[in-house]
């Protein structure tokens, strides 16, 4: 017996949509990355489920938070982290903070920076929270920009770890000359990380992903499993 058709929608962090279907197993959680330029200084965010600020924060170096305040419709939390590294001799001192909504999150950090100079960063930016994710809109009058597309990260039992975001001129010209395997999804193109492990380039028409295949992956299997995948993307 077949297995069921599914679906999912997930929003990445600059807005745009994914949507994925097909007879898999869409129920794992997800994240969306989102590199912002905010007056002249790149800053990375990244947003997932509220779980998701504890568990960066606590890979950040971070216990706990100690410093709490509303903030666009949400909660701010900030803390210290400190590191030191003996092999450069170097001690770095960041400011790890969150923002967590009612079902969403985001987390980011400054080096060398206060509360204030965070809090003049985020009012560049407009957080809104919606059922399928979270968005952060920049103010390009106040010097805030997206400086690429966002991603949205999700894994898949069986056909590993998806890294979607939308196809760019700049990664079309990434593609080999020669046609990939056409899918419902797009052509998928087969390649090697540095490492030697296997990894796969999903093309559609207005979405690039990226498959890394996990322990559970058996590899020669992905092109099945991606020809029963369909994958779309809009605002």
């Amino acid at each position: 017996m077949a297995a069921a058709e599914t679906h999912v929608a997930h929003r990445a962090m600059d807005g745009r949509r994914f949507l994925l279907s097909g007879p898999l197993d869409f129920s794992a959680p997800f994240t969306s990355v989102v590199e912002l330029t905010i007056a002249g200084r790149p800053h990375e965010f990244t947003a997932g489920s509220v779980g998701l600020a504890d568990e960066l924060a606590q890979a950040l170096g971070v216990d706990d938070f100690d410093e709490k305040l509303n903030y666009q419709g949400g909660v701010l939390l900030t803390a210290r982290a400190k590191s030191y590294d003996a092999q450069i001799r170097l001690s770095e001192d960041r400011l790890v903070a969150a923002w967590r909504g009612r079902r969403y999150c985001f987390v980011t950090q400054l080096y060398g920076a206060s509360t204030a100079n965070l809090l003049a960063a985020l009012r560049t930016l407009r957080i809104a929270e919606h059922d399928d994710g979270l968005v952060v809109r920049p103010d390009t009058r106040a010097g805030s920009h997206f400086a690429a597309p966002a991603t949205v990260i999700k894994q898949v039992p069986g056909l590993g770890l998806l890294d979607m975001t939308t196809l760019t001129a700049e990664r079309a010209r990434q593609l080999p000359s020669w046609r990939g395997l056409p899918t419902r999804a797009g052509e998928l193109f087969r390649d090697t990380l540095s490492d030697g492990r296997p990894y796969f380039v999903l093309a559609g028409p207005d979405t690039w992903v990226t498959v890394l295949p996990l322990a559970d992956t058996v590899v020669d299997q992905v092109p099945n499993l991606v020809a029963r995948l369909r994958v779309r993307s809009g605002e």
